[in-house]
Order: structure tokens, then sequence, then C-alpha cells
């Protein structure tokens, strides 16, 4: 099922401003775009009953083996700005079963594609990958599946982590700032020793806030929360 962004748009068009999670974003302007892709799953193609918006802390990537890598340059050396929050991908779940992935051959993203999102998904690599994964079950150009991720990603108002001590508080701040959205909506995903890695957010078929799976949850809320500082 392909996504329709003229619906998504018309859900959406009242929605806040994306809070601002990074200052003074600066597209270089020499941009190393990726080298063609290859497969390294199998194709999945299954009835999608739902989305997962993946929102990472970029800080906490940054700190560990991720932000050494050179293809990460843009994320995490500074050089497009000092992120917070970043767009992991826009996910298709399956009504049952497995989630698609790989449905079709990705058409290339064009160099103005990348650069249109690069402050909403600060690396080119990602960008490619998250298209080839998971839009082309999705959407039938890469232009479309961004748009539509970044319809999303703009709707939300992100809260300032920094003060943040539980996966419940975390919940609770999310929800707070996102009234269609219930803690139950709020998956999260944290790393060894209880740092905050992403936020997990459940959509239904219709792009409209859902409860998540229990299994797409994560931590309890009595779980401590650590947040790795910004540079």
């Amino acid at each position: 099922m392909k996504i329709s962004v003229a619906i998504a748009l018309g859900l959406l068009a009242a929605s806040p401003p994306a809070f601002a999670q990074v200052l003074r974003c600066r597209v270089p302007a020499q941009l190393d775009l990726p080298a063609p892709l290859s497969q390294d799953e199998p194709t999945i193609r299954s009835t999608i009953g739902g989305y997962t918006l993946a929102i990472s802390w970029s800080p906490e990537f940054c700190h560990g083996p991720g932000g050494k890598n050179p293809r990460n340059a843009v994320q995490c050396g500074g050089q497009a700005g000092n992120f917070g929050f970043i767009l992991h991908g826009l996910w298709p779940e399956a009504q049952s079963g497995a989630a698609p992935q790989w449905c079709s051959p990705p058409l290339p993203v064009s160099p103005q594609t990348y650069r249109d999102n690069l402050c909403m998904t600060p690396s080119p690599w990602l960008l490619q990958h998250e298209w080839a994964k998971h839009g082309t079950c999705m959407a039938r150009d890469p232009a479309h599946y961004y748009q539509a991720a970044a319809i999303l990603w703009r709707s939300l108002r992100l809260p300032d982590p920094s003060r943040i001590r539980s996966a419940g508080e975390m919940r609770a701040a999310f929800a707070a700032s996102n009234p269609a959205f219930t803690r139950g909506g709020v998956g999260l995903v944290m790393g060894n020793g209880g740092w905050l890695r992403e936020l997990h957010l459940c959509y239904g078929a219709d792009f409209m806030p859902a409860t998540c799976r229990r299994d797409a949850l994560g931590p309890p809320d009595t779980a401590v929360l650590k947040v790795a500082r910004r540079r």
C-alpha cells in the first residue's frame, strides 16, 4: 500500500511546528553523497497496518562508535550544526507478521532531495538507507517518502530531555507537549546503562497517533533514563 501524502497533509495541516532541535543548521557546500546501496536483507511485502516514526537522540549516537565513522561526519562532526533529536526514519508496520521492507529496487535519491532533508536527518547515508529499506514499501519515489516523514516530524514538539530521569517521565513529557499522543503511543529505546537512544512514536494506518504494541513500548515507566549531553 503506497501512502497518500495529500491525506497526511490534510490531517496535519493545523499541527504546530516542530521544536527546534538544531540551531543554525548549515548544509555543507560540498556534500559527499553515498555510493549506491546494496540490498542486504530479504524483501518482505505485507499489508501496512500502521507506522513508526523513529527519532534518535543524536548526542548518544555521536558519543559512541558511530560518531567516529566518516560517513556520519555531517551529523557528528559539527559541520552542519549541533543536533539534539533527529529523524531516524518513517517505518511501515505490518498488519500482521513481519514488517515490509526492501519492497522494490530503489530509485536514486537526487542531490537536491538530500539537501532538502539534511537538517531533519543529517546523514546522506541514512537518508538513502531509509528510503531503500522502508520508503520503497510506502511511496513511489524518495521525494514523496521524505515529504511524508517531514510532515510528521514538523508536527511534533519535542521536549528537552536533559532533566528527564525515567522512561515514564519521558513519555509524560512528550504527551504533555503533543496532546494527540498518550503515553502509550511513545516507545523508547535505551542502550546499556539506561542511556536514551530513540523515541519510537506509533501511528495508525491513517497517520494519526495510536497506541503502541506492547513489544514496541520498550522499558517500563520505572526504568532510570540517562541522557547524553550535547557537545
